[in-house]
């Protein structure tokens, strides 16, 4: 009773080359969206430095005494724009969640690159089709459930239920 399951016979040099290339286009997906999150996040992080920054000189400006005619009014419209404008930098930058992004990426990435490689190097006749395609869905799908875990809060997954319904555990 030496006989091996269907699925491990059934992975072909051609089924493997298809799983590689699913492999790939993740892997570049993951890489890409990191590069953007990482972009983001460093900009807003950078707004938000030279925001506060410029916010505290404004506001000490308008109240000495050397600062008089316009410079007074346009310091002290300045002030509570700037201010505005930092709160909306830092609002949107907390929502996005770019940099917590940037790290799931790049480590989902470099997950997948491991198991791409390994796949790459196993001889054909040696692995699970059906296994190794689960292996790929499941690091998606964790990365996936993590990211909306931290956008929205979310405990859980939504699952169907035996009716036909949603189900929140």
């Amino acid at each position: 009773m030496g006989a091996t399951p269907a699925t491990a016979l059934d992975f072909s040099g051609e089924t493997q080359k298809r799983l590689l290339e699913s492999y790939d286009r993740r892997i570049t997906y993951y890489w890409n969206s990191s590069r953007y999150n990482k972009r983001w996040y460093k900009a807003t992080r950078l707004l938000i430095i030279i925001l506060g920054a410029l916010v505290t000189l404004i506001s000490s400006m308008s109240s000495a005494s050397f600062i008089k005619g316009a410079w007074t009014v346009a310091f002290a419209v300045l002030t509570p724009v700037m201010a505005a404008v930092l709160a909306i930098v830092g609002g949107v930058s907390q929502a996005f969640q770019w940099g917590a992004a940037w790290s799931d990426m790049v480590v989902t990435a470099t997950r997948l690159e491991k198991e791409r490689d390994r796949i790459a190097v196993t001889p054909p006749d040696q692995l699970d089709a059906a296994k190794e395609m689960s292996v790929l869905d499941d690091l998606v799908l964790a990365e996936t459930q993590g990211f909306f875990q931290r956008l929205f809060g979310v405990s859980g997954s939504s699952k169907p239920d035996s009716s036909g319904g949603i189900s929140t555990h």
